[in-house]
């Protein structure tokens, strides 16, 4: 995650509803609950972190609690602390030892 705009965190105490999109990488230590849109950019769901909604991301990391659908052009990692209910579709999909997952896995190939 090294984007030259920069980063935006969401605090652990902070809850949104709705739609977040935008051009820097986003790490949610709080819950999301919505649709979240950063097609140039990566998304970090921190270990306390709870987001449930559809994402639209470069590559996301999962180290908390996920629930709905996943589009990354990137990559998609579930670290071994990631719980994760839902669709993925990436080009790459790492998915730790220890993670919980459940749904289905597309791999999206490169034209």
């Amino acid at each position: 995650m090294g984007h030259p705009d920069g980063i935006s965190h969401l605090s652990p105490t902070s809850i949104i509803q709705g739609e977040i999109s935008g051009r820097e990488d986003f790490v949610v230590r709080g819950q999301v609950h919505g649709k979240i849109t950063l097609p140039e950019n990566d998304l970090l769901v921190d270990q306390s972190g709870r987001v449930e909604a559809e994402v639209r991301v470069k590559n996301i990391r999962i180290k908390g609690e996920f629930i709905g659908n996943i589009t990354a052009s990137g990559k998609v990692i579930i670290e071994k602390t990631g719980r994760v209910r839902g669709d993925l579709s990436a080009a790459v999909i790492s998915i730790e030892d220890g993670a919980q997952f459940k749904g289905s896995i597309k791999i999206l190939t490169k034209p």
